[in-house]
């Protein structure tokens, strides 16, 4: 699977796209928080990062939304799915 191989390699930026309320309730260590609804405000933001992006969120559904609106915008992105599984990657990094 190319995204756990991104972040099992630490090869990109992980972009939550939750609320920042829901961000703050817990979330992937280092990964930045840019809710779904600002990614079209911080795009010159979001293309500063370090590529690929992954994206997660809770279940998949937003990250697949903003994934599909960045690859159109020429980044390289990935749904990640659900924070959680995209941190238990990250947990196998340390």
């Amino acid at each position: 699977m190319r995204v756990k191989k991104i972040i099992e390699e630490n090869q990109g930026t992980i972009v939550d796209v939750r609320t920042q309320g829901e961000f703050m309730g817990g979330n992937v260590v280092g990964s930045i928080n840019i809710p779904l609804q600002e990614i079209q405000q911080r795009i010159d933001e979001l293309k500063d990062l370090k590529q690929p992006l992954v994206l997660c969120c809770a279940s998949g559904n937003r990250s697949g939304q903003a994934t599909q609106f960045l690859s159109q915008m020429g980044m390289e992105c990935y749904n990640g799915g659900s924070w959680m599984d995209v941190n238990y990657y990250k947990s196998q990094t340390v």
